[in-house]
């Protein structure tokens, strides 16, 4: 099977001849060691050695300091230069704002003026051919609203004056529909699945009740997921932590997949999803990237790749339970990972 074959087959639960699989995107501090220990000098020479299937794609945005489209909204009031040390609990714009007449005090940014179609048509056209592309979009319209006051402020306002968090969070959301309208008209067919989603969980249970998502946000998630099926993308959602309690939400939603499926958070080993979800949905990642990836030995990396093998011939993309391949990773890990992960009759 091709990349794009064994991608898509598995997504839709049909045979295939391994279960795709994703390294996930690596951290700008371990490229190093990953291109000494495989004797490589790009991404994609990487890539092809691990032979695994998924190419991300992440979107072009130039807004300084972050040139992110994660970070597009400069709501904290004491903005960090380095958004990787960003935080949602720091105090944020619209903290001490509860009248959705406000809204428009803050400087909503314009997709356009940020992004361009011929740079996001040269980005997505630059993957190889023959792999599956995945749009890195995120989308985090729960998250951006989070920012937007600040953690602790959000949670209360959307209590207290739930018009004024629906305000912002609708306002987020009409930025990133507008921003994904321009990367998937700039794809023209070459784009295959897109990754969206926003942090719902804790290691132990949800942020937020499964009720307050439903009214508040999954609205929102429903609206960025059909806009990606218009297009004919694959949608894989990404949550973090124990959302147990909301995969079928998810599922009815219209996600493709769920990732990262955190192995260590409650109820989200494979076994337990398996078992809770039979046939109903696909899953990305489930490789134990808190203990397991970080600590394990090599064999111990295979051993669980086989075991996922095995309870997923299909349906699952193995990957790390986390998108970032972070430094604490050994590379003798990654390369144990894919090397089951490409076994033809794994023991």
């Amino acid at each position: 099977m091709t990349h794009k074959e064994r991608f898509h087959a598995t997504i839709e639960r049909k045979p295939v001849d391994r279960p795709a699989s994703w390294l996930g995107i690596p951290t700008p501090d371990a490229i190093d060691a990953l291109f000494a220990y495989f004797g490589v000098a790009s991404l994609d020479e990487l890539k092809r050695k691990l032979n695994d299937d998924l190419y991300p794609v992440e979107v072009p945005y130039h807004h300084p300091p972050s040139n992110h489209i994660a970070c597009a909204f400069d709501f904290a009031k004491a903005s960090s230069e380095d958004y990787t040390e960003r935080t949602l609990t720091s105090p944020g714009f619209f903290e001490d704002i509860d009248d959705p007449s406000r809204i428009n005090e803050f400087p909503w940014p314009s997709p356009h003026d940020h992004m361009n179609e011929e740079e996001c048509r040269k980005a997505i056209t630059a993957a190889p051919e023959d792999y599956a592309v995945l749009g890195v979009m995120w989308s985090a319209h729960f998250q951006d609203a989070c920012a937007a006051f600040g953690m602790e402020n959000a949670l209360m306002t959307m209590m207290e004056s739930p018009e004024m968090f629906q305000a912002v969070l609708d306002r987020i959301l009409e930025f990133y529909l507008e921003a994904n309208e321009i990367f998937y008209r700039a794809a023209d067919g070459r784009l295959h699945a897109v990754l969206i989603g926003n942090d719902f969980g804790s290691q132990n249970a949800l942020m937020v009740s499964a009720e307050q998502l439903k009214r508040y946000v999954f609205p929102g998630t429903r609206k960025l997921i059909e806009q990606a099926h218009s297009f004919g993308l694959k949608v894989i959602h990404h949550s973090c932590g124990a959302i147990c309690p909301i995969v079928q939400d998810l599922v009815d939603l219209g996600a493709d997949a769920i990732h990262p499926i955190q192995a260590l958070a409650a109820d989200m080993d494979a076994e337990h999803l398996k078992k809770t979800f039979p046939g109903k949905v696909s899953f990305c990642g489930g490789v134990d990237a808190q203990n397991l990836l970080v600590h394990g030995t090599p064999e111990a990396v295979r051993q669980r790749v086989r075991e996922l093998r095995a309870l997923f011939p299909t349906g699952l993309v193995i990957s790390p339970s986390h998108e970032a391949i972070l430094p604490d990773i050994p590379p003798a890990n990654i390369q144990a990972l894919f090397e089951a992960a490409n076994e033809t009759n794994p023991a």
